[in-house]
């Protein structure tokens, strides 16, 4: 039997061969056939209008194999609005299989070939797709920037083309959808309104369907779930019409939401059981993700609580596989619930914990982003100018660097000739102290404009604004503005004045103050025999000793909260910086922070003490910092005082003949 196979494996394997694989050629052929003949149309009709290219490859766009293909023969034919128009439908495809990265590096490649196009219609569309996918994934910002890039473009040309006139409609949806995100629905369905408008002028049904879905968004976030219902049910509507498939997905989703909401399990698990199947089948998982935990929603509700936890689990498991951080925030809050009702207390309140903190990172991103936009059209023209004189200024820092180190190498080879190797080393001791100063200089900058500050900032002076508080949002927003041109400036001193210094902070504890309802009463006391502007401090030295009062001290106290500093001269040689909080203490304030599930370290206090180190080297005494804990008369912590004791006179040092 051995023999035989031996002898006679070449014509078994020409009989596999004719079995399985003659007739899949053959059909590939006549595909390739079919789809060449309009490839090779298309090459010579050299469509530049996107609607045109879109109409020539109608039947083909979704199938990524004819587009890489197309892709590959336009790049050939240096035809470069058909190479960008396939890597265009490349880039949806992989945003619709939520692989957000090489969606983007797809979408950024056909952008860079429509520029090269210098193709309006092209580059819209592109600009459109990466907001979208940047949307997706919870960028906010960056996906308005492209939106309104996109919007921009279009509207600038003189003639607005019907393809033109859906991108526009497309940036408005999606800067709708953006405000949906950031809690905004009276912005959002007035953008989804105006795009609607431009749908309904284009006849496009699928634009349609997208804003009646959008606008049930809206009007659901509001509350109004009726009008939200009747909404999604147009866009189903059309969808259905238009048989597409993602799209009533995206409807029965949204339907059977609308039903858990209005307590009617039932319905949402009819509506969203097969909805799942087909999100499945589609293969979106941002969709899926939604699906299976809106079923196990209803199944939590119906008391299905194996198949809940099941569904719930899956849901959990592809929101994170694929970083969709609204999912797992609404997976984790209804298995919060599953275990609560099992009695898992403990695993419950984890999970809930868990979804409460990533629902706030999620908002406080999109809150400071938010914040950052509007002050961005408060003082764009002067935000620019100082962006350039910032960057004009460190591009002549560059250059001053450079000329710089090609002097010190020219004074070295010189010192060397000179004065030998005691001199050299002298040189790499003075360059590494200058180089762990700037380091220093460059962590005080970071440490002083800490991202928790200004977005409690920004988020602050937002409230007022939303509350149409104009007065106090302009009076603290320039306070605030205030502050960091002045940290800018100071980062650049080596060294300011006392007077500057406790200006600065008096600006940063007004604005600080405002997180605090203004209950914070903050007074300075300084000697009458002080000059201070003649005594000399490191910049900005004073916030970290500020910070820990406001957040470790006050922060958790109820009521009577102040803030005292006091300056006062010990001696001819030594002046002292006194900073007293009426807080809780620094063991109960330990407490508080080892009981936090996240803790953040502060590096504040660090960097002060090695500031404060190599600026006074050259004085003639040192410099001490004293911490004392304050009790009442009952021998409870009533606070927390912090000295600083800093010397006013440099060493000396006298010439020889």
């Amino acid at each position: 039997m051995h023999i035989f196979f031996k002898k006679h494996l070449s014509t078994l394997l020409f009989l596999i061969y004719s079995i399985f694989m003659l007739p899949f050629s053959a059909a590939q052929e006549g595909l390739n056939d079919d789809f060449n003949a309009r490839v090779n149309s298309l090459l010579v009709e050299k469509f530049t209008s996107y609607s045109e290219l879109d109409q020539a490859l109608r039947k083909d766009k979704n199938d990524t194999l004819k587009m890489r293909f197309l892709a590959r023969k336009c790049q050939e034919e240096a035809y470069l609005e058909g190479e960008s128009f396939a890597l265009t439908m490349i880039g949806i495809f992989y945003r619709n299989k939520s692989f957000f990265k090489k969606s983007t590096a797809t979408h950024y490649q056909a952008l860079r070939i429509a520029i090269d196009a210098e193709n309006k219609e092209l580059q819209v569309v592109n600009l459109n797709m990466l907001g979208v996918i940047n949307r997706r994934i919870d960028n906010v910002r960056k996906a308005l920037d492209y939106h309104q890039q996109a919007l921009s473009l279009a509207e600038s040309e003189t003639e607005i083309t019907s393809s033109l006139k859906k991108s526009i409609a497309v940036s408005l949806n999606s800067m709708g959808n953006i405000y949906l995100t950031l809690n905004q629905p009276d912005l959002a369905l007035e953008r989804f309104k105006r795009s609607l408008i431009l749908e309904e002028e284009n006849n496009n049904k699928l634009g349609l369907a997208i804003n009646y879905q959008n606008i049930g968004y809206g009007l659901e976030q509001k509350g109004k779930l009726d009008e939200a219902l009747s909404n999604y049910n147009i866009s189903l509507r059309y969808n259905e019409q238009l048989n597409s498939e993602v799209g009533k997905v995206i409807c029965n989703n949204s339907i059977g939401q609308i039903y858990l909401k209005q307590n009617n399990p039932k319905k949402a698990l009819r509506i969203i059981e097969p909805t799942l199947k087909s999100a499945l089948k589609i293969g979106d998982q941002f969709y899926i993700a939604s699906a299976y935990i809106g079923l196990g929603w209803a199944q939590l509700e119906l008391n299905m609580d194996k198949l809940a936890e099941k569904n719930l689990t899956e849901g959990l498991k592809v929101a994170k596989q694929y970083n969709l951080k609204t999912s797992v925030s609404d997976a984790l809050l209804q298995l919060s619930r599953l275990n609560k009702k099992r009695g898992n207390y403990k695993l419950a309140l984890e999970q809930y914990f868990s979804s409460d903190s990533i629902s706030h990172e999620i908002r406080n991103e999109r809150n400071m982003k938010y914040v950052n936009a509007l002050t961005f059209e408060y003082e764009t023209e002067s935000k620019n100018s100082q962006i350039k004189a910032l960057a004009s200024e460190n591009e002549l820092n560059k250059l001053k660097l450079k000329e710089s180190n090609r002097n010190w190498l020219i004074v070295l080879l010189i010192v060397i000739l000179l004065s030998g190797i005691p001199l050299i080393v002298n040189r790499q001791k003075r360059l590494r102290n200058e180089k762990k100063i700037l380091t220093l200089e460059q962590d005080m900058l970071r440490s002083q404009m800490n991202p928790h500050f200004i977005f409690n900032s920004l988020n602050s002076i937002k409230l007022y604004i939303i509350n149409n508080e104009k007065e106090n949002a302009v009076y603290y927003l320039n306070k605030f503005s205030k502050l960091i041109r002045k940290i800018l400036i100071a980062s650049k001193e080596k060294e300011i004045s006392l007077a500057e210094e406790l200006d600065t902070m008096a600006l940063y504890l007004n604005i600080e103050n405002i997180r605090f309802s203004n209950e914070i009463h903050y007074e300075t006391h300084i000697d009458e025999d002080i000059d201070l502007e003649s005594i000399k401090v490191p910049s900005l030295i004073l916030q970290p000793f500020l910070e820990n009062a406001l957040w470790h001290g006050l922060s958790t106290k109820k009521d009577n909260k102040a803030i005292i500093i006091d300056i006062s001269k010990k001696n001819d040689g030594f002046v002292s910086i006194s900073i007293t909080d009426n807080g809780i203490g620094r063991k109960e304030a330990e407490k508080i922070k080892n009981k936090k599930l996240l803790k953040r370290k502060s590096l504040g206090i660090a960097l002060t003490t090695e500031r404060l180190s190599n600026f006074f080297k050259g004085y003639n005494k040192e410099y001490s910092i004293e911490i004392e804990d304050l009790y009442d008369k009952e021998n409870k912590p009533s606070g927390t005082r912090v000295i600083l004791n800093i010397p006013i006179q440099k060493t000396i040092k006298l010439k020889t003949a």
